[in-house]
């Protein structure tokens, strides 16, 4: 399975950026064992693409529906005509500020592979939630109510982010993320059969170049998602080459 190392840019970003984004391209052409994708803001979805070589442009975020009178909004067909090829669904900002479901998650989740895009469906409990001893449930029960049936290693990616390490410099223990992922590969296989198999599983939360070899060398851990990190080539194309030492 090929190591995939994502960065989302977030309200982050100008034309300015996509001179990073050209660094970040040309660390990918050297390191053609691994995957990189970047999400970065709509505005600059299109011009991105353009910059982006090897690397997959994404969106942050879509509406469930196709079109109609959803103002503000960006639809996975739109998405997809401006050379996206990925969007991420359900980030723990987007449940938190938004209130988003896990229904609702489910639906854009829907839409984007409707539209041929691969959804990155992200899951993960929140500080008290690991606290009380409910993560496992927690993110159990989100795959349940988030995955789409109509789901296979192609079309769909899962970040695991706990919510409590988003930001904060905190990461879970090896020991943690690697029993954290196991039991996603359980549910994955449960839900879609061998095809679960396939799925690769992200971890997002404060990953950085200091701390990715570890992380990435955690079993069933195909990859990361990283925030702000991902905003400079100086920090984003270190965590690239260690997944590219990883996966030697």
């Amino acid at each position: 399975m090929r190591t995939l190392i994502a960065g989302n840019w977030k309200m982050n970003g100008t034309r300015a950026i996509l001179a990073e984004l050209d660094r970040i391209a040309a660390a990918a052409a050297a390191t053609p064992s691994i995957d990189v994708a970047i999400a970065p803001p709509f505005t600059l979805i299109g011009e991105a693409v353009g910059h982006a070589g090897a690397v997959m442009i994404g969106g942050q975020d879509c509406h469930s529906a196709v079109k109609g009178a959803h103002t503000g909004e960006i639809s996975a067909p739109m998405l997809a005509e401006m050379g996206a090829g990925f969007v991420i669904c359900g980030h723990s900002e987007r449940r938190a500020e938004f209130g988003e479901t896990d229904s609702i998650v489910h639906e854009k989740a829907q839409a984007a592979q409707n539209a041929g895009l691969i959804a990155f469906i992200c899951i993960g409990e929140d500080e008290a939630e690991r606290d009380e001893g409910r993560a496992l449930m927690v993110v159990a029960s989100e795959l349940d109510g988030s995955v789409p049936a109509s789901s296979t290693a192609a079309n769909l990616v899962i970040s695991y982010e706990p919510a409590w390490a988003i930001g904060t410099g905190r990461t879970p223990t090896a020991d943690e993320i690697g029993e954290m992922h196991g039991i996603i590969r359980a549910k994955l296989l449960q839900l879609l059969g061998e095809e679960g198999r396939g799925v690769r599983i992200l971890y997002g939360g404060s990953v950085n170049a200091g701390n990715a070899h570890t992380i990435l060398a955690c079993p069933d851990v195909n990859g990361a998602l990283i925030g702000g990190a991902s905003l400079t080539a100086d920090q984003f194309v270190p965590i690239i080459e260690a997944a590219a030492n990883v996966s030697q």
